[in-house]
């Protein structure tokens, strides 16, 4: 296998080209979550009034051996029994017991969750959590978020250059990457032999009733937008591109061809085969198929485009253990332990060095375009393009009605 230059080249600052000029997304609003937890999300889109500056909580990790992380199904690496080994070693490495939280389903159900706590500088429950971009800009400008010590994060040295500056947060100092993928297209082998090419194939009346989507509307839209000849990282596009998509979107929700709208529950609707195609999250396939047992369900990126997202890491401004946490963060961006988990959950790695470390672990994966994509790959994803704060609201809402009523 051909040694290169590891995510650094071209994958990451292809990555980050596109992630600067775009708040590229995992997840949004959760379909079906009620419209109380919608609205909270909602309100946090533009952040209102004047509000008292909060304090970071006293940290307490020396005495106190402990730490939570919140993060999304199917994230970290797993093994037969449930337990998850990279974490396990950290325990013996630093002493420190971790209790890792499957506690995000989507954005901003879990903000939702959160808001109040956070709001009054209280301890949600969570020394750090794994948030999308957009989520974590919203979160950092309010004040919700402690001050990384990069000190203790020497680790930090293996973060891409071109990760340090995202315009949501310059010099990473509120926040780290922890994981990047595609949003695309899945399906089950079994019942789809020729699988999915386009978006539209989804509309097949062969599908009627079995099809899911993502409750993350840059994705699930973006998808849809990219097929109707939209390129969704330019600012060229606005209301009438958008609404264009809905449209279609309401089409699709109301004729009862879309089954479900939702977070990473989706990879059960899946398994139990209440879906049999939907479009998803690039890893997660993989993670199915090994839970399921065999190589059940394809992905492929659409062939007018796929979306491209990151989510990063952050310590909740009411964490008394934020040093605990930093060490947590350090630990995954060596990259030994990096690749291990890219093995695993088969998303996009920041840390460099990993893909020649996943050459001692798996050479195969060391090409994989899931983990390490190349030139080619990036060329057919865009990043959804940043929302002013009105729009924000207002298409957020737009998708909302539909999933509401589906």
């Amino acid at each position: 296998m051909n040694k290169r230059q590891l995510p650094a080249d071209p994958m990451i600052q292809r990555l980050i080209q596109q992630a600067r000029y775009s708040q590229v997304t995992r997840r949004t609003v959760l379909a079906g979550v009620g419209a109380s937890a919608a609205a909270l999300a909602l309100a946090a889109c533009t952040p209102g009034g004047s509000q008292p500056k909060l304090s970071p909580a006293a940290d307490k990790s020396a005495t106190d051996k402990t730490l939570t992380w919140a993060n999304w199904a199917l994230y970290l690496d797993q093994d037969d029994s449930g337990k998850y080994p990279t974490l396990i070693e950290f325990e013996k490495q630093t002493g420190i017991k971790v209790k890792y939280d499957v506690a995000v389903d989507d954005n901003n159900t879990y903000y939702a969750k959160v808001k109040d706590q956070l709001a009054l500088g209280q301890d949600i429950g969570a020394d750090t959590v794994c948030l999308t971009d957009w989520m974590v800009s919203r979160l950092i400008n309010l004040g919700y978020t402690q001050k990384l010590d990069h000190s203790k994060i020497p680790n930090i040295k293996n973060l891409n250059p071109n990760l340090k500056n995202v315009d949501f947060d310059k010099g990473r100092n509120y926040s780290l990457p922890w994981q990047s993928g595609f949003a695309g297209l899945a399906w089950n082998k079994d019942k789809i032999p020729n699988g999915l090419k386009q978006v539209s194939d989804l509309w097949d009346p062969s599908l009627k009733g079995r099809v899911g989507v993502l409750s993350e509307m840059r994705d699930t839209i973006g998808l849809i937008m990219l097929e109707q000849g939209v390129d969704i990282s330019s600012k060229s596009w606005g209301d009438t591109e958008f609404t264009k998509a809905i449209d279609e979107f309401q089409k699709q929700v109301q004729s009862g061809q879309i089954r479900n709208i939702k977070g990473n529950s989706y990879a059960d609707d899946l398994k139990n085969e209440d879906t049999l195609a939907a479009i998803v999250w690039s890893g997660d396939v993989t993670s199915i198929n090994a839970e399921v047992g065999s190589d059940k369900f394809g992905f492929a990126i659409p062939e007018t485009g796929g979306t491209l997202w990151s989510d990063n890491y952050l310590i909740p401004i009411g964490s008394p253990r934020k040093s605990n946490a930093e060490k947590l963060i350090n630990y995954y961006y060596d990259p030994t332990v990096a690749a291990t988990v890219a093995a695993y959950v088969n998303y996009i790695t920041p840390v460099q060095g990993a893909k020649e470390a996943m050459q001692s672990i798996d050479p195969t994966l060391a090409e994989n375009q899931l983990i390490f994509p190349n030139e080619a790959t990036l060329a057919t994803v865009k990043g959804f393009r940043t929302l002013t704060n009105a729009e924000q609201s207002k298409y957020s809402a737009q998708f909302e009605a539909v999933g509401l009523g589906a």
